[in-house]
């Protein structure tokens, strides 16, 4: 199964609600965004990093920005980059762009930042650019268990 299928499958087996919207391929969270008629803020935007020599993902909303320097701390690590496109397929199996929050589907340490707590839906790219999902929080904390840490 590809990253897509196994999201789907996850969020079908846990009985957890979703929508799903199919849209014109979005590369950004502006873009996706607007496709999906949500708010920045609701979009789980996520991000790979190459913390020393290991893998993490951060996910964060749309409208924030990765602070380094907390990231940085948080983890320990002396140093901290964005992954190469190579290794995001490496990773995750997917391009550049269409990063999924759910670590767990690739077994890749992931963090959340608090802000994306604050709506109570949010919203993702499921692994394609072309489709988005959109579901509680709190089912992603259940099913990802992500640490819930600040690092915008």
């Amino acid at each position: 199964m590809n990253p897509y299928e196994k999201i789907i499958e996850l969020l079908k087996s846990n009985k957890v609600w979703f929508e799903k919207l199919e849209h014109e391929p979005v590369y950004t969270s502006e873009q996706a965004a607007a496709v999906r008629g949500m708010d920045l803020e609701s979009g789980a935007k996520a991000l790979l990093f190459k913390a020393d020599n290991d893998f993490v993902l951060v996910v964060l909303g749309g409208h924030k920005k990765v602070d380094w320097k907390k990231l940085k701390t948080h983890l320990g690590v002396k140093k901290i980059r964005m992954a190469t496109p190579e290794e995001v397929v490496e990773q995750m199996g997917v391009e550049v762009g269409a990063c999924y929050p759910f670590g767990n589907v690739a077994n890749l340490r992931t963090l959340a930042d608090k802000s994306l707590a604050e709506p109570k839906i949010i919203s993702c790219n499921p692994g394609r650019h072309d489709v988005s999902i959109k579901f509680k929080f709190s089912d992603f904390q259940k099913l990802v268990q992500p640490e819930v840490v600040s690092v915008t």
